[in-house]
């Protein structure tokens, strides 16, 4: 899978992925941005949100007709100095509907164990890259 993130000018950015979605980027105001997109933390959040709620709704497609809301809220704690990453993540689900919390727990839980490649990324090594004017430095 690949992502590529383009500069827009300011400290904005646009990033597109082999679906072909663009998804738009920015610093608030604070930081020298506009605020006219996400922040990237703000992505990475909903990412996790959006990634274990895809295998919640999979997993519990038997029952999906009973349910009529997930909602996930993601609340990050971040460091105080930089980088001011997370340094702990709560994920809040809010299902209405006739089922059992333990097949929601179920499902949660597996997601985040099993299927959920967001949460499994957090853990990832990263590695840099740099090509400057063509050349890799």
């Amino acid at each position: 899978m690949k992502v590529t993130t383009t500069w827009t000018g300011g400290r904005a950015f646009e990033s597109v992925g082999d679906s072909g979605y663009a998804t738009y980027m920015d610093a608030t105001e604070a930081y020298g941005g506009l605020g006219k997109g996400a922040t990237p933390t703000e992505m990475l959040l909903g990412s996790l949100a959006g990634c274990i709620g895809i295998d919640v709704t999979m997993i519990l497609r038997p029952h999906l007709e009973k349910i009529t809301k997930i909602e996930i809220i993601t609340d990050g704690t971040r460091k105080e100095k930089a980088p001011k990453g997370f340094t702990a993540i709560e994920v809040t689900f809010i299902v209405d509907g006739d089922i059992d919390s333990k097949k929601v727990w179920r499902a949660i839980n597996l997601g985040e164990e099993k299927y959920c490649s967001v949460s499994d990324s957090l853990k990832a090594k990263i590695d840099f890259k740099l090509i400057l004017n063509g050349k890799e430095s």
